[in-house]
């Protein structure tokens, strides 16, 4: 605001003292009023166009400062965003293997109770002297129960390496 105020009390300036060079001369010298009319229209001219700069000037500094917060905001929401997409998969996944927990072990609980019966109804078949059927049921139940340990045991490894990855993963993008 500073420069156009010098520019503006510069050229009121100088056409004061134009004018004031007009009214000491003969004003029947057209020669010279002219000549000091087309200095004035030329100084007029050049403070119009210093003006002009000095604003287009103004308005690019202005242009690159709201570029520059927009860039800085932009960039706030991207990482914004990433923050809560990986949250989101962070809950998404703990919910799942949450789920999956409780699946398994109300799974465990039903084939756990399937297996006691089949045990229970062998040895009931071996007190009631029916000892071929209830051996055979017996170990029928007792190779289910072993493969059904063997399975649950292998599905928690394999749990246990598939959290340490997505620890890993998470930990890697945390960086």
């Amino acid at each position: 605001m500073l420069k156009y105020f010098t520019a503006v009390l510069l050229v009121q300036c100088i056409t004061i003292a134009l004018f004031f060079a007009i009214t000491r001369t003969d004003l029947e010298n057209t020669q010279l009023v002219l000549t000091i009319g087309l200095l004035e229209i030329l100084f007029s001219v050049l403070a119009a166009f210093w003006f002009a700069a000095t604003a287009r000037q103004r308005y690019q500094q202005e242009l690159e400062t709201v570029k520059d917060v927009h860039a800085r905001e932009r960039e706030k929401i991207r990482v914004n965003a990433e923050r809560q997409k990986s949250k989101i998969v962070k809950d998404s996944q703990q919910q799942i293997l949450k789920e999956t927990r409780r699946a398994h072990a109300g799974a465990s609980f039903k084939v756990g109770a399937a297996f006691a019966g089949a045990l229970a109804f062998g040895a009931l078949m071996l007190y009631t002297q029916f000892v071929t059927f209830g051996l055979l049921i017996l170990t029928t139940a007792g190779g289910g129960l072993a493969g059904y340990l063997a399975r649950g045991k292998q599905a928690a490894l394999a749990r246990k390496k598939e959290l340490a990855v997505q620890q890993r993963l998470q930990s890697a993008q945390l960086k």
